[in-house]
């Protein structure tokens, strides 16, 4: 196994065409995200799938026990990949996501899934802050517009936002091809 590993974020059903909370760009987002997974599968990474359940009684998604919490079949896990239910933005809040990548030797920590602002932002951030080397895949991202103090946010400009604040310091941020490419790897 290599000391790279792969954090496939919130990438569930809810955030698709007849979910919950549909994002802009998600489909061709889970596409590179599959391209990610694929190679390191090929590669032998550890792959980290993270899947977000919300305990609040009135939840907008991911209710617990329903097929929109369920990971989408693009990127869903294999049977031997590790599955890691969270509650929170960020996934090492409360889980065991750090000792599961630390009892691997894991260096190098490679980011992909949902939403860019909100639990992409947290767990590249987290990451970087745990000592971990961290890669975000920007278009392996997706999220939606937003809204504050009645200025309305168009999604490709908070993706790009957070993209750019996550580069400044917290992370290297390459797309699908760049990725792959300086991995010496092939999409699958």
């Amino acid at each position: 196994m290599t000391k790279q590993a792969i954090i496939v974020v919130d990438i569930q059903n809810d955030y698709f065409p007849g979910g919950k909370w549909v994002l802009d760009g998600v489909d061709a987002a889970a596409d590179n995200a599959r391209h990610v997974i694929n190679a390191a599968r090929t590669n032998g990474d550890l792959i980290v799938h993270i899947r977000h359940e919300t305990l609040a009684k009135d939840a907008p998604f991911f209710v617990p026990n329903t097929d929109g919490a369920q990971l989408h079949p693009k990127t869903a896990n294999l049977p031997h990949e590790r599955v890691i239910v969270k509650h929170y933005m960020n996934p090492f809040r409360e889980t065991d996501l750090r000792q599961v990548l630390d009892a691997h030797g894991i260096e190098d920590v490679v980011v992909v899934g949902n939403m860019s602002h909100m639990c992409i932002d947290a767990v590249t951030r987290a990451s970087d802050d745990f000592g971990y080397n961290t890669t975000v895949i920007h278009d392996a991202c997706a999220t939606h517009d937003l809204e504050f103090n009645g200025v309305s946010v168009p999604a490709s400009q908070v993706h790009a936002a957070f993209m750019a604040a996550l580069s400044f310091g917290y992370a290297d941020v390459l797309s699908t091809a760049a990725y792959l490419a300086s991995e010496g790897r092939k999409a699958a």
